[in-house]
Formats: C-alpha cells, sequence, structure tokens
C-alpha cells in the first residue's frame, strides 16, 4: 500500500520487527481484514495505520487514502518535525558545510551537560 518503496523493503522490515499489531510483531505473510490497524516503525517516529479496503493490485498514489487511513498520534509527527530541524542542523539550504565554530556549537548544544542544566520538571 505504498508505506514502502518495494515489497522486498517490506517484508525486510517485518523480518526486522518494525511492523506490528497490538504489540506482536508481524510476518511478511500476515493477511489484513478490513478495520486492523497496524503500527510502522519508519525512522524516528511510528506510523499507525487503520486498513478501509482490501485490494488484490499495488495502487497509484492517488488511490491510497481510500483503502488505508493514516491515524499516526500528533505526538508521532512532532518528532519528525524535530528529527528534520535536528537534520538540518538550524543551516539554510545552500549555505555549505558548517564552520568549525559552528560544529562547536552544535556539539555544545548536543552534549548532556547542556541538558542537565535544564529543568525540565518546570515545565508540566
Amino acid at each position: 500500500m505504498r508505506i514502502y518503496k518495494t515489497r522486498s523493503i517490506a517484508a525486510d522490515s517485518c523480518k526486522n520487527g518494525r511492523v506490528s499489531m497490538n504489540g506482536v510483531q508481524l510476518k511478511p505473510s500476515r493477511t489484513f481484514h478490513v478495520g486492523d490497524t497496524f503500527n510502522v516503525r519508519k525512522g524516528p517516529i511510528t506510523y499507525t495505520f487503520r486498513v478501509l479496503q482490501l485490494t488484490e493490485n499495488r495502487l497509484g498514489a492517488k488511490l491510497v487514502p481510500e483503502y488505508l487511513q493514516d491515524c499516526t498520534p500528533p505526538e508521532q509527527l512532532e518528532l519528525l518535525e524535530l528529527a528534520r530541524m535536528a537534520g538540518n542542523g538550524g543551516r539554510d539550504r545552500g549555505m555549505g558545510r558548517p564552520t568549525k565554530k559552528d560544529r562547536r556549537d552544535i556539539e555544545t548544544f548536543m552534549s548532556d551537560h547542556y541538558l542537565d542544566e535544564i529543568d525540565f520538571d518546570d515545565e508540566e
């Protein structure tokens, strides 16, 4: 259903335990029924999908919403946005490689010492 680019990548993900339903890892040969909800771990987030209809053939990308509903919680989508921002490093596109000063600033920011100074309990 176009969650993965190829069937072999999807099968490998199942074998590696990245696809689950109700906390149980799924095998590549698992059949789905209408109404089933399953989780797919890709990168830093876990997507949640619900099966709306079944099909025998591969679908065009425009038809996927008729067969699958994306039920991913907003918290997971925020993680995706944070990962995008962290991967970018705060640099605009086309700005080139970070300078030594930029690298030192990034290392300081990412260090455990810097995170220890922040009191996360006050935010609640």
